[in-house]
């Protein structure tokens, strides 16, 4: 239908997730209709830059461009309380509730026997790493209230045992299957609230 460069500009939008065919070629023909060479030249610059930059954070595995990033760093935060979530964009979203104060940990998935993602696949190791000093004495699991992220919660729940720390589960405020990117602040901060410790 349209000129193979044209083709492989939306074939290139269309990798991004949740966007669709109709949306790629939206986005395609903004670059060569709206955007001067100067702007893409920037566009793809901010991309490269960016890609090169970010990286783990050395203590709570969140995508920064700084390590440690600036929430492990803040002399503010409360040091006794980790939350663990399963992505980057989990911590934003909690973030935005205002109602948390402790600091995080990102475990980038969540365990997966289908999809052949194991315990040794995700950031758990370094978890255990950071409750060795003592300092810590609750962990609030913050993964999706999906099966997988269920499973996770319970098999760190698990490991955590011998350390002694409150291991607490976020309240189901947020629909079963849902992803915590999708709640709502309010929501995010009734679960964060009405916390309950994992037996």
């Amino acid at each position: 239908m349209y000129s193979p460069m044209i083709e492989s500009l939306i074939e290139q939008f269309a990798q991004f997730p949740g966007v669709g065919r109709k949306s790629a070629e939206r986005m395609a023909f903004y670059v060569l209709d709206l955007m001067s060479e100067a702007d893409c030249q920037h566009f793809a610059d901010v991309v490269l830059e960016t890609k090169k930059s970010v990286a783990f954070c050395e203590v709570c595995q969140n995508l920064t461009d700084v390590s440690p990033c600036p929430i492990c760093a803040s002399s503010r935060r409360d040091k006794s309380v980790i939350c663990v979530v399963e992505q980057p964009k989990d911590v934003s979203a909690i973030e935005k509730t205002g109602g948390y104060n402790g600091l995080y940990h990102v475990l980038h998935g969540a365990i997966s026997p289908i999809d052949d993602i194991t315990p040794d696949d995700i950031r758990i190791k370094e978890l255990l790493l950071r409750l060795a000093n003592g300092t810590v004495t609750e962990v609030i699991m913050a993964t999706n209230p999906t099966v997988n992220g269920t499973a996770t919660a319970v098999y760190i729940q698990k490991l955590l045992k011998p350390f002694g720390i409150k291991v607490t589960r976020i309240a189901h405020g947020i629909p079963v299957g849902a992803d915590l990117e999708y709640a709502d602040e309010m929501t995010l901060s009734k679960a964060l609230e009405g916390r309950t410790e994992m037996n």
